[in-house]
């Protein structure tokens, strides 16, 4: 089985996750794409983060209409930072015959020199990288060892200019953020209230009620 990781902070989830995971899964030829918010992102120490159970909420409800992709809350249960070594540890565990993808973004993988124990991270998985606006593959040339590079494959697809920091800062100047997300994960954060968000007003007409 070819696997997909996607971590990430999720906070919230949003279209540019959701692309990038289906075009690795398309382009890499994919099982399986597993979704894991972190629990303590080691490296989001700039804003409080959302509890995470809601952004845990918010990642089933983006990726529940599609057969392909899988929500783990592995990380949200484990105590401690969420570091992706012990994650990839636990994965080649529950997975053993399983060849593992790690999908992020060319800005994260040009940090990974920060990450715990990256070599081991690197010969755990395959890194696609996702390119990202300011970042490319000069980038990683430039920061990485050439023995790193050798486990990373860029994933040239489409960059989406959507940002989970942005999406956060229009809800609380009540701009809109419909169309950037899903409309499911829209109406979870106003029914919680989250990210300053006091009321659906346009952005979600006819906003229906969501499970927890």
């Amino acid at each position: 089985m070819r696997l997909g990781i996607m971590g990430g902070t999720f906070d919230p989830i949003h279209y540019a996750h959701l692309f990038i995971a289906e075009e690795a899964r398309a382009r890499f030829a994919l099982d399986r794409v597993l979704f894991i918010p972190n629990g303590d992102p080691p490296h989001k120490k700039d804003y409080e983060i959302t509890p995470a159970r809601h952004r845990y909420a918010m990642a089933l409800i983006a990726t529940y209409n599609n057969p392909a992709f899988d929500c783990s809350p592995m990380e949200i249960q484990r105590p401690g930072p969420s570091y992706t070594v012990d994650t990839l540890r636990l994965l080649r565990r529950q997975y053993p015959e399983a060849e593992l993808f790690y999908l992020t973004g060319v800005d994260a993988v040009a940090e990974i020199l920060t990450w715990r124990q990256p070599e081991e991270v690197l010969e755990m998985a395959t890194f696609l990288a996702a390119l990202r606006p300011g970042y490319d593959l000069k980038t990683l040339q430039e920061r990485l060892p050439h023995a790193y590079l050798k486990r990373i494959l860029l994933l040239g697809s489409t960059p989406l200019g959507i940002s989970s920091t942005e999406i956060r800062e229009r809800l609380h100047q009540n701009l809109p953020v419909r169309y950037l997300l899903p409309d499911g994960v829209l109406e979870y954060i106003y029914k919680h209230n989250l990210y300053a968000a006091a009321s659906a007003g346009p952005n979600v007409p006819n906003a229906r009620e969501t499970t927890d």
